[in-house]
């Protein structure tokens, strides 16, 4: 035996399945709208326009590689070879 609901005249919006149904986008537009606002609220600033000649001051400015590695290079030298180097203070 087929059950058919009642007709109904309401009109569409007085359905619950309906906001069900349309709630899901709605929320989705919203929030997408409310990120868009933080990504351009928090919007980071344009690099300077000098930022490579800058950098390249800093690496002149910075003392040589060389010299940085030295003691790494010495190290590993004499590990390798087993000598054992004193403290330059003794």
């Amino acid at each position: 035996m087929y059950y058919a609901p009642p007709a109904s005249n309401a009109p569409w919006w007085k359905f619950g399945h309906v906001w069900l149904v349309v709630s899901g986008p709605a929320v989705v537009v919203v929030a997408s709208f409310f990120t868009f606002y933080l990504a351009y609220a928090g919007m980071d600033t344009v690099v300077d326009e000098g930022y490579y000649q800058k950098g390249l001051a800093l690496n002149q400015a910075s003392t040589p590689a060389a010299n940085n590695l030295a003691p790494a290079l010495q190290a590993r030298n004499h590990a390798a070879t087993g000598v054992v180097v004193s403290p330059k203070g003794n």
